[in-house]
């Protein structure tokens, strides 16, 4: 043990370079997964939530309103107040 180095320092480098080799194992096992994944083309985010409902095939419905002539007018006019001040 080096005499210039105090416990606390050996302790933080020991520290430091268990996080470093436990991060190198996370990214290698990490790396080699992804790998596998492309080459059998399979994706742990492609396999569907059992939970949950599929989506839906059409929009919901559309809801329309016929409009009387005055009611047609007085939304045209709304229409032209408000594009004025633009």
């Amino acid at each position: 043990m080096p005499e210039h180095l105090s416990i606390l320092q050996l302790v933080g480098a020991a520290v430091l370079a268990l996080a470093g080799v436990a991060w190198l194992i996370g990214m290698t096992r990490m790396l080699r997964s992804a790998r596998f994944e492309a080459m059998t083309g399979r994706s742990a985010a492609a396999t569907p939530l059992s939970a949950l409902p599929g989506p839906r095939e059409t929009g919901p419905r559309r809801e329309t309103v016929e409009l009387t002539p005055a009611e047609q007018a007085a939304f045209a006019g709304l229409v032209r107040q408000l594009s004025d001040g633009r």
